[in-house]
């Protein structure tokens, strides 16, 4: 049944993978498998609580990668805080829809970096009525989203690695040595004459 269950947990973490592609929480979908994966193998004791910790910090750094690089694209190219809503909503959309097309995960990332390009561009425009200023903008909201999709992308795939190692469902029985004992005494003990 573990195999089963490892197994189950390798799939829903692949789609994890590619939902951090579409910008959605999939680092989470990643790290709540093996969760319960390590609930649901608990006798056989394949995943620690130690293991579980270094993935939800690498988790967390993930998500600061991403946010950290697609804020700063934006940011960088002088763009608002309404221009990086814009970019994240028409990421969103943008790898969603370009999605269909049959080129898997390179199309999801080029539909998310153009749907910021465009999202991060019009609330640009709409705005401040300079073309120059929106493409600047969208052209650093999609640098800035691109950078975030291959830092998460580089996480995802670490935590795959270290969540498919240790959840590995192998016999992890510790050899014990026999205890010692006291060595067995044959002679019978005798008594000096009187």
């Amino acid at each position: 049944m573990a195999w089963l269950y490892y197994i189950l947990t390798l799939i829903v973490m692949l789609t994890g993978m590619f939902l951090n592609i579409l910008g959605l929480p999939g680092i989470w979908l990643m790290i709540g498998a093996v969760g319960v994966f390590a609930w649901l193998t608990s006798a056989q004791q394949f995943v620690g609580t130690t293991s579980l910790i270094v993935l939800v910090v690498l988790g967390l750094l993930a998500e600061a990668v991403e946010f950290i690089a697609g804020s700063a694209g934006a940011k960088k190219a002088g763009g608002s805080k309404r221009a990086a809503m814009g970019a994240i909503i028409g990421a969103l959309i943008g790898g969603i829809f370009l999605s269909v097309i049959p080129i898997p995960i390179v199309s999801t990332i080029v539909g998310a970096c153009l749907g910021a390009f465009i999202g991060a561009a019009v609330v640009e425009l709409v705005i401040f009525k300079d073309v120059d200023r929106s493409m600047r903008v969208g052209v650093g909201a999609a640098h800035g989203r691109f950078m975030g999709i291959l830092g998460k992308l580089i996480f995802s795939i670490i935590i795959f690695i270290i969540a498919a190692v240790v959840a590995f469902p192998i016999s992890r029985s510790k050899t014990t040595s026999p205890p010692a004992s006291a060595p067995a005494t044959t002679q019978s003990l005798s008594l000096p004459p009187p």
